[in-house]
């Protein structure tokens, strides 16, 4: 827990008196109007900077001149069959902005962005695909007529002239009033809702509060699946007249960019139960995608009346157009009832856009109050990747695979949004009312999830997709057995993806029907959560990327505990899976197999997920060092914070498939593994020598997560192996590498050999995490987080940017690569969760401080809500949205009360194995997780029933 008073800056980043004043959030407190204290704040009018992106010297340019031909061939040859290639510097679309707010939506059923001034943008409806920039059409507005009709205001409710909305004569969305400074309004995000507050525009007698609602609930696997959004305005009228206002909300039948001018989609207006009324919009996607439909809703009520207008465009052609349809609107305030009676409209003609309205109108009495609620839902209940296979989304498990499940997601999130937030707030509360945390750490913490639903994720409802890991128990017990004989022919147990693409097993005995739903899912149904995929990044698009994920799995084990070991369990059987494809590695040009048995994959692919996995294509992944090392060390984390046996049981045998291919990369039978000399880790630009710090510390902890493992599952024999193996290696390790005040880079002779690595302690930190014994003394520990915190911290804007990669000693910035100069906002986070663990709480906040102050403060580089993997000293970002900063939840497991439901063994492992039996009496903050194992025949269990 936190001790004392750690802050480091300051306690309070933002005053709330400074954009909004304590009269107006106190008028505003009225069912839920008032934003939070703590929250994460902009004025609307704040400029919208363009974000620098990241250059490569000279001398990378020579170094990386191959490398890029190869690359540039690769991405032409996906283009020519319409694909995009899962990493292509060579495209942009768009100028990056710092404009973006709180993403709309659950996770895993597309999303869409709302930047804090007021724009929708950042659609993601289909796999891998992300529509940056706005779509204009897409508004609130605000029509306000005070009685006698001598006051009449009429706004869009985002500030300013954008690009996009056309000439100032023409019928579009030009012709709208554009009249909101943005000078009095301000946005306050704590995911999952934000707040803007018009702070008496346009209406300076009017103050309007407009609360964003997710359904993001932690333990919540139902609600936290739905594509929908919930928009409540509160209004509370000062001035001295009744006031008729009508709010307004404008919708394009467009999944982003130009969809809508495609053609042959339709709008059909509805009326549903419990006031629920809107237009759903029917979107015919090309490339064979799978149709998507929205519904835009309000909910009437005995205050408040809703009209539609099921259609209108934005050019002179159309049968109604954007100025008509604002004209009527300013006049009435209201479209005409009989509208819901029109039918759906003709489909829509090529290059023409086909948009919806809905207006919900009401009178407030002087100095009354009233709440006024949209919604927005998407449904597209199947979602197809590029290479042709589909799969139901989640949600549909709740409403079916009908098109018009909009409609009742609409409904529901309006008859719903008040019980979310309960728990939203019984969520959040426990860490905003601590009065120990600083104010930017609490609202960092919330907002970095933004990238669970804005990653691109992916939910489907299937325990696994295919059968291509399928393995019978017999399997499971022959690997076990090898690993207790000494590991001989270990790799040779695995599946085997043949030239003809059919999976093939090395077992002679084929499993029985029985036996495959078995394996298709050992737990009961309760624990089915389907298969959940996110992206790198929305610029690196490849799903669950794993030494990323070894970073952000933090945020899936402490909020969706279920997801997460889903994800585990097909890592585990991926990797006794072999895929003999061929495929040519960018870096040097060679060819090698696709996947290899034994090797933790990189990822589970682009375009064809979990069927053709290892998108990543520049280096042969099954070198990298890093890899099964984090898959042991997550596997026995998740495994001890759970305390779920069916889980150890189901992934030990990859847990010592995985570590036995380590094996061939002992070269000197030290028990330690060396690096080949090439980027063979997660930073894949800067080249490692012989042993190195980061890997290294990485394998001692799985040598000791897996003999703790072993003990802990009753394998004495294999728990006295890896025992001795971390003996040796830590011998070797700190022989080679301990310097006196930290671990060298690496052992060889390089001129960065000795350069201070910022996460060369992730081993330990993932120790720590679990209850396991640490790695190295308590000196060695806190002498290398010093070093690190002086050197990588400290000399790099005076503390204010984070932690960068590599630094001399002699207090220079590595400039050995782009990797080794930049700043990793997770790998910073990353590093301050272990010295927290470590009990440097002071250093380890002001460590993540730079991160925010960089990153998310109005002086830093604008990259709230889209943090990058990493930016240099002079603000050059490089691949924005992006996984690797959930690590931030890693810090919050380090602050918590202990989390391991299985207790490390109460000696010395290294010292004595400890065999008592699994005990499951302990508490945990998980341990509700903890249920009872099947009857799992060759298992490393004694089964007694």
């Amino acid at each position: 827990m936190v001790s004392g008073n750690i802050f480091h800056f300051r306690k309070n980043s933002w005053p709330p008196e400074e954009y909004i004043n304590r009269t107006s959030l106190q008028l505003l407190d009225f069912d839920g109007g008032a934003p939070p204290e703590q929250a994460w704040r902009r004025k609307l009018n704040t400029h919208a900077n363009i974000l620098k992106e990241f250059s490569i010297t000279f001398m990378e340019a020579l170094k990386m001149m191959r490398l890029g031909l190869r690359l540039w061939s690769y991405v032409r040859e996906e283009a020519s069959h319409g694909r995009r290639a899962p990493i292509d510097p060579f495209n942009r679309e768009g100028k990056p902005l710092a404009t973006q707010g709180v993403p709309l939506g659950g996770m895993g059923s597309g999303s869409i962005t709302r930047g804090f001034r007021g724009e929708f943008r950042q659609f993601q409806i289909l796999p891998g695909t992300c529509e940056t920039s706005p779509v204009m059409a897409n508004q609130f507005s605000i029509f306000i007529s005070r009685e006698g009709g001598h006051k009449k205001y009429a706004s869009v409710l985002s500030p300013g002239q954008h690009e996009g909305i056309g000439k100032c004569t023409d019928q579009g969305l030009s012709s709208w009033g554009w009249n909101l400074s943005g000078q009095h309004s301000t946005y306050h995000a704590l995911f999952p809702r934000a707040w803007t507050v018009y702070d008496g525009e346009p209406d300076p007698e009017l103050k309007v509060s407009c609360r964003q609602i997710s359904p993001f609930l932690p333990h919540n696997y139902r609600d936290s699946s739905l594509p929908t959004s919930v928009f409540v305005y509160t209004l509370v009228n000062t001035g001295k007249e009744r006031a008729q206002v009508s709010l307004l909300l404008t919708w394009a039948n467009s999944i982003g960019g130009i969809s809508h001018l495609s053609g042959d989609h339709v709008n059909e207006p509805f009326i549903g139960e419990d006031g629920v009324s809107g237009v759903l919009l029917h979107h015919k996607t090309a490339k064979g995608n799978h149709p998507v439909t929205f519904a835009v809703a309000a909910c009437e009520t005995q205050n408040v009346n809703v009209t539609v207008l099921p259609s209108f465009g934005l050019s002179e052609g159309s049968s109604v157009t954007a100025k008509e349809m604002w004209g009527k609107m300013e006049q009435d305030g209201h479209f005409d009832q009989d509208n819901f009676n029109s039918g759906p409209t003709v489909p829509s003609s090529a290059g023409d856009a086909n948009c919806a309205a809905v207006s919900a109108s009401t009178w407030v009495e002087p100095n009354g109050k009233c709440t006024v609620a949209f919604a927005i839902a998407w449904s597209s209940p199947k979602v197809k990747f590029m290479k042709g296979k589909s799969y139901h989304r989640r949600y549909t498990r709740y409403y079916g695979t009908s098109e018009r499940a909009a409609e009742d997601l609409v409904h529901d999130a309006l008859t719903n949004y008040k019980r979310w937030e309960e728990e939203i707030e019984k969520w959040q509360n426990p860490i905003l009312k601590n009065d120990k945390l600083p104010e930017w750490y609490k609202f960092t913490l919330f907002n970095e999830l933004y990238f669970l639903v804005a990653g691109g994720t992916i939910w489907i409802d299937t325990p696994l997709p295919a059968a291509d890991f399928m393995q019978d128990q017999k399997h499971q017990s022959k690997i076990t057995n090898n690993i207790n004989n000494g590991h001989n022919d270990i790799i040779g147990n695995g599946l085997t993806y043949d030239e003809e693409n059919s999976l093939t097993t090395s077992s002679e005995d084929e499993p029985e029907e029985e036996d495959k739903k078995r394996c298709l899912n050992l737990n009961n149904d309760s624990e089915d959560v389907g298969s959940f995929l996110y992206l790198e990044g929305i610029e690196y698009i490849m799903w669950c990327t794993y030494d990323v994920h070894f970073y952000a799995s933090f945020a899936l084990l402490e909020l969706f505990p279920k997801i997460e070991l889903s994800i585990q369990r097909e890592f585990a059987r991926a990797v006794l899976f072999e895929d003999q494809r061929k495929v040519k590695f960018l870096a040097d040009g060679k060819y090698g197999i696709r996947k290899v048995k034994g090797a933790v994959p990189h990822d589970l692919g682009t375009h064809d997920p979990w069927h053709e996995m290892n998108a990543y294509n520049i280096h042969d992944t099954s070198k990298w060092k890093d890899l099964n090392p984090k898959f042991v060390l997550q596997v026995y984390r998740d495994f001890a914070a759970t305390g779920d046996l069916s889980f150890g049981a189901e992934v030990w045998p990859a847990v010592c498939v995985a570590m036995a291919y380590m094996d061939q990369f002992d070269r000197d039978s030290d028990c330690l593994i060396e690096n080949d000399g090439f980027p063979d880790q997660t930073f894949d630009a800067w080249t490692v020598h012989g042993v190195s710090a980061y890997c290294g510390c990485l394998w001692l902890a799985a040598l000791q997560a897996t003999a703790a493992m072993a003990a802990q599952l009753g394998d004495s024999t294999t728990a006295e192996v890896y025992k001795r193996k971390f003996m040796k290696a830590k011998v070797s390790f700190e022989s080679k590498l301990w310097n006196g005040s930290y671990f060298n880079y690496d052992s060889g002779s390089s001129n960065n050999s000795k350069s201070i690595q910022a996460d060369q302690l992730a081993g330990q930190w993932y120790m720590a995490s679990s209850g396991l014994p640490n790695l190295f003394d308590d000196f060695k520990i806190r002498s290398t987080l010093q070093k690190i915190y002086e050197f990588n911290v400290m000399k790099v804007g005076g503390g204010r940017m984070g932690a960068v990669n590599g630094m001399h000693p002699n207090g220079k910035v590595d400039e050995t690569c782009m990797q080794s100069r930049e700043v990793w906002g997770g790998v910073t986070y990353g590093l301050a969760a272990t010295m927290i663990h470590a009990g440097m709480e002071a250093q380890g906040f002001s460590t993540a401080e730079g991160i925010f102050t960089a990153g998310w403060s109005e002086d830093g580089f604008g990259y709230a809500f889209q943090t990058p993997e990493g930016w240099t000293m002079d603000g050059h970002f490089r691949s924005l949205v992006y996984m690797r900063p959930l690590a931030i939840w890693g810090m919050q497991w380090a602050l918590s009360p202990v989390k391991v439901v299985l207790s490390a063994p109460q000696i010395n492992m290294m010292d004595r194995v400890h065999e008592s039996p699994l005990d499951f009496t302990s508490e945990g903050g998980v341990k509700k997780m903890v249920h009872k194992a099947k009857c799992l025949s060759g298992s490393v269990f004694n089964c007694a029933c």
